[in-house]
């Protein structure tokens, strides 16, 4: 059992999921000061001791991306600097994750990059959900811990859709997270072969796996702009599939996507709140949101306590 302090802090990236989490484990919210100058430098100021205690600052790679990210880095500063014992970092939805090889000549590897800002500046674990790809937890050279979404899906999922189901996986990287949730729902499988034509664009080109007459559920981990939703959904429609809906970890719903979905056949979108919906998006009624506060208060228990946190990674029965 830890014998120092645990104290929760939150930048200005989702704000309501760092109150909820706060709730669930029953502590106040620490007071911090989080705001910019005139010229637009980001200013904090922590409102209370924190010296010698275990420090967890809750933000998520939330528009606006880089503003949020150096709230983080200037907030883990400041606390480091105020004597702080321990500081991880909650990162609900790690941003420039999808940059995370070199697939042409002369890119970066951007998610690399935050990595090593994040570990520079002073921080001691990183808490996450989700990754868009686990070699990410590599590019750290301090603990990381990715937890599974799925103990909030799985159960929305058996709740709501219980005959016929198919788990259709938008790509091929997708495959182990699509067949460990159709093995334990039980419902078939089936994989969307697409070609990404431009940024932000995909083309589907074929479905593996039967899908007609079937409830078909796309599991993803995230949703952008929507296109590859929107063209899923038409091709598996197309494949004689009663309807289609989908679960997804993190909404970014950027540009065009909340148009997209309310014109599109997709019946509804389950996300989670590691990302705060635009006004547009929380309107739209094809959305709904179950909250990951409950996982993540688990797993701040757990670290702060010293406890063993593997069971949260298991995708659950």
């Amino acid at each position: 059992m830890a014998t120092y302090g645990l104290k929760i802090f939150s930048g200005n990236s989702n704000p309501e999921l760092a109150q909820k989490i706060c709730q669930s484990l029953e502590i106040p919210l620490g007071r911090a000061l989080v705001s910019t100058f005139s010229d637009g430098e980001i200013r904090v100021e922590i409102g209370e001791n924190v010296r010698g205690a275990d420090v967890f600052v809750v933000q998520s790679g939330a528009p606006p991306v880089n503003d949020h990210l150096m709230e983080l880095l200037v907030m883990i500063d400041a606390l480091k600097r105020a004597s702080a014992r321990r500081i991880t970092a909650v990162i609900p939805y790690y941003s420039y994750s999808r940059q995370d090889r070199k697939n042409k000549p002369r890119v970066p590897i951007t998610a690399r990059l935050v990595a090593d800002l994040i570990t520079s500046v002073g921080t001691h674990r990183i808490l996450t959900m989700d990754l868009h790809a686990g070699q990410i937890q590599g590019f750290f050279d301090i603990p990381v811990d990715n937890l599974y979404a799925s103990p909030i899906l799985l159960p929305y999922i058996r709740e709501h859709f219980n005959h016929d189901l198919v788990i259709v996986s938008p790509d091929a990287g997708g495959v182990p997270r699509a067949r460990a949730y159709a093995q334990r729902l039980p419902a078939d499988l089936a994989l969307i072969d697409k070609r990404r034509v431009n940024v932000n664009e995909a083309e589907v080109m074929n479905i593996i796996g039967e899908v007609e007459g079937k409830t078909a559920i796309i599991l993803d981990d995230m949703a952008d702009t929507a296109g590859t939703l929107v063209e899923a959904t038409k091709a598996i429609l197309e494949r004689g599939a009663r309807e289609v809906h989908a679960c997804v970890t993190h909404p970014i719903l950027s540009g065009p996507a909340v148009e997209r979905i309310e014109k599109s056949e997709l019946k509804s979108l389950v996300v989670t709140d590691t990302l705060p919906l635009r006004p547009q998006a929380a309107h739209c009624e094809k959305i709904k949101v179950v909250s990951a506060a409950r996982l993540f208060s688990q797993a701040i228990k757990s670290i702060h306590n010293e406890d063993s946190i593997s069971s949260l990674f298991e995708i659950q029965h």
